[in-house]
């Protein structure tokens, strides 16, 4: 079997962003030109329901098992989640087995209803749990349905958004199901709203499409795409939005080269 790290799918991509959309009907390519929304197209049809990118790698859970940058499967069964915990690849099964990838798969953990993975947090229907050497630790909450680890972080469940401190904190009450962050931003999702933090306060955004939001992702701007397919881009002055006429949107994930060729 080859390596992950062998996998490459950016090798002529340097310059450019690119989103990686896991939809219904496969894995959706976008590309992006400062916010401007251009190309799109299906690069590999399957039932995603995950997708991540770690410099130039990218691994994509789907209903028949994890593929990798070259949509090759990696022999791992169905999947609900994937992502990179530094170099290394996470899955998790859909009945709840985290395992992570080493030239072959090593289970960690069986959890239950796994939602997300995001770096070594995993996010279920159980709490928070962290990924501490070849096993795990429970570390909170109940309802989550993501989690984020860069910066401070932050995890969205049934009753309210919490940032991890000296335990989980609160940080906003409702039902959410998406959050994302970056060392210095972080966004999150309600039922019906997206906000972003500014300093210590939680900021509503208004979007120009009224729909709800699938998934949040980040690259040169910040990335949102919503469940009935529609996706924006900010570089920080307003949105601009295209809609990719798919349905059944789960992620996103976005590779940005700030250098070119």
């Amino acid at each position: 079997m080859t390596s992950i790290d062998e996998k490459r799918v950016y090798s002529d991509q340097s310059g450019t962003t690119t989103a990686y959309v896991a939809t219904e009907l496969g894995v959706a390519r976008v590309e992006i030109s400062g916010d401007i929304v251009g190309e799109f197209s299906i690069a590999h049809r399957c039932v995603a329901r995950d997708v991540a990118v770690t410099g130039d790698s990218l691994a994509v859970a789907t209903d028949e098992g994890v593929i990798d940058g070259d949509f090759s499967p990696l022999g791992f069964g169905p999947a609900v989640a994937v992502d990179f915990d530094g170099d290394d690849l996470l899955a998790a099964s859909e009945d709840g087995i985290l395992a992570r990838y080493d030239s072959g798969w090593n289970e960690l953990a069986s959890l239950p209803e796994v939602r997300a993975i995001d770096g070594n947090l995993v996010a279920t229907i159980d709490g928070v749990y962290r990924i501490v050497d070849d096993g795990v630790r429970h570390v909170g909450l109940n309802d989550v349905r993501d989690v984020s680890a860069k910066g401070v972080p932050l995890a969205a469940t049934a009753d309210g958004l919490y940032w991890l401190g000296n335990g989980w904190m609160d940080a906003m009450e409702g039902s959410f199901h998406v959050v994302n962050t970056t060392d210095e931003d972080a966004y999150a999702a309600a039922d019906d709203t997206l906000f972003v933090r500014d300093n210590d306060e939680w900021v509503e955004i208004t979007l120009p499409v009224d729909e709800p939001v699938a998934d949040i992702g980040f690259g040169e701007g910040v990335y949102v795409v919503t469940e009935p397919g529609t996706f924006l881009s900010s570089i920080g002055d307003g949105w601009r939005s295209r809609n990719l006429g798919l349905s059944g949107i789960r992620a996103v994930a976005v590779h940005y080269s700030a250098t070119s060729s």
